[in-house]
């Protein structure tokens, strides 16, 4: 994965995006690379979760557990954040 915050990627219909990283991290108990990124054209500001292998592959996070781990990542992240500018 690049060290900037947008990355590539090609979605289901062979388009290439330009979206905004928020967070990667690896899971301690398991090892697994995950990225979470946002779609600047997507108007509903959803967020995207995929694990990432050393190779940069990426697939999507459709594992319930790592789903609800990747939720609580990002509350953390997010509140960290936001304690950072108070």
């Amino acid at each position: 994965m690049s060290e900037s915050n947008t990355m590539i990627i090609t979605d289901e219909s062979g388009q290439e995006r330009e979206v905004e990283i928020l967070l990667t991290f690896e899971d301690e108990n398991t090892g697994r690379s995950f990225v979470l990124f946002t779609d600047p054209q997507d108007s509903e500001g959803n967020v995207y979760a995929y694990r990432y292998d050393e190779d940069g592959n990426l697939n999507e996070v459709s594992d319930e557990s790592e789903w609800e781990m990747c939720q609580e990542v990002l509350g953390a992240f997010a509140q960290e954040d936001d304690e950072d500018e108070a």
